[in-house]
């Protein structure tokens, strides 16, 4: 039986008959013949929908959807108004109505939008679940999304390698949010309070390696793609592991046990970590995690440009959903800054799109954000960017921004 629906009609024979139909699509029904019986069904809590005439005697169906929006503005409301009544059918659309039916209305009609209002709540509540699951829960609860088996496995591993205090391997496909886990599995262990660094491990030197790793003495040093550790710092690495320190996380989209059985990786440091290993689950792997995931970082890229979130369309998460997604979490993120800035791609080039040009692309819609939040004045842009100014012009100049373009008047 899927979720429930809130029948409110003061015609008892439109009531059953609407009523029938619902239950044929396999969904619930509550039914009412006024405001006044249907009104302490209308809660925050309320995980359905309603259903509502627009005129029946006493209080009609807009003081209905009024009082729905006092009690959730997130409530979906389908109007049924009366034939050809189209000004009654516009005032329902902009007083905040999810939709409108005409009777009498079609079957086909009726379940296609009760089944979009549905899936519109359901997102909602799903979100709101988990936002309150964030805001109480330990570290992995709050900062490592998703409702799915993989999602709720993978934290549970994090909780373990986080008592557990020894070094850990992370793997996971390109732009699955290594650094992120890493720094959950800090903030969930008995050195939380301590510091926490993270490095590319391509590029870095014995002498810069001892530095991090006094930085991070008695914390978390994260070191990404650790594959890409040169043959000198591995060695490095496994000096001062037996002298003690941090506690070492090592991030890989590689397959280290291929490189440790080809030579090309330490089989000693990789035997160190694996002791304690989290795989990240590919996107893919877990589509039922899209919309809570693309959610967040629409809100997340809402705030960054300084503007409203707006609002995800099941139709729109539903071709969120049917899409591979290569780059993982990061193309996520670069598709839900496209939405907020309202420049949506097609979802079928955006899938074939590398790490490396995803996040080019994030980053210049983030100073085309910036430059429009401070009304083109590049300065202020760059500041609020925390980044040098000369650093800010060469790639305003790279992806051909023009700070005056930016500028409202």
């Amino acid at each position: 039986m899927n979720a429930t629906v809130l029948l409110v009609d003061d015609d008892a024979a439109v009531r059953e008959a609407l009523g029938q139909t619902l239950e044929l699509a396999d969904h619930a029904v509550i039914t009412a013949g006024s405001f006044v019986e249907a009104k302490d069904r209308i809660t925050e809590g309320f995980e359905g929908v309603i259903l509502s005439d627009v005129r029946m005697p006493g209080r009609d169906g807009f003081h209905l959807l009024a009082y729905a929006q006092q009690q959730d503005r997130d409530l979906p409301v389908i109007l049924l108004t009366g034939e050809g009544d189209i000004p009654m059918a516009v005032r329902a659309m902009g007083a905040g109505a999810f939709g409108f039916l005409e009777k009498p209305c079609s079957v086909a009609e009726l379940t296609a939008i009760v089944a979009r209002a549905l899936a519109a709540r359901r997102l909602v509540m799903e979100h709101r679940a988990l936002r309150a699951v964030r805001e109480t829960g330990d570290p992995a609860s709050r900062m490592i999304f998703g409702a799915s088996k993989a999602a709720e496995e993978m934290r549970g591993r994090v909780r373990v390698a986080a008592r557990a205090g020894a070094d850990v391997l992370i793997s996971g496909g390109p732009g699955s949010g290594m650094p992120k886990v890493a720094e959950v599995i800090h903030l969930s262990g008995a050195r939380a309070k301590a510091p926490f660094e993270k490095r590319a491990a391509s590029g870095l030197s014995r002498e810069g390696l001892a530095r991090v790793w006094e930085a991070s003495r008695d914390g978390t040093l994260f070191l990404d793609e650790i594959g890409a550790a040169s043959d000198d710092v591995q060695l490095a690495l496994l000096d001062l592991m037996e002298q003690g320190g941090p506690v070492l996380i090592g991030g890989s989209t590689e397959d280290l046990a291929g490189r440790v059985a080809e030579g090309g990786f330490s089989a000693d440091l990789f035997y160190r970590l694996e002791v304690c290993r989290v795989r990240i689950p590919t996107v893919d792997e877990r589509p039922e995690d899209i919309p809570v995931l693309f959610s967040h970082y629409v809100a997340q890229a809402a705030e960054q440009a300084g503007v409203p979130a707006p609002v995800v369309s099941p139709d729109h998460m539903a071709g969120l959903m049917a899409q591979r997604w290569p780059g993982n979490a990061r193309s996520l993120m670069s598709a839900a800054m496209r939405f907020v800035l309202g420049m949506p791609e097609d979802l079928a080039k955006t899938q074939d799109l590398g790490l490396a040009e995803q996040m080019a692309q994030v980053e210049k819609m983030l100073l085309a954000a910036a430059l429009g939040r401070h009304n083109g004045k590049a300065v202020d842009a760059a500041k609020a960017l925390k980044l040098p100014r000369k650093t800010f012009y060469d790639k305003l100049a790279k992806y051909g921004l023009k700070p005056e373009a930016f500028k409202r008047g």
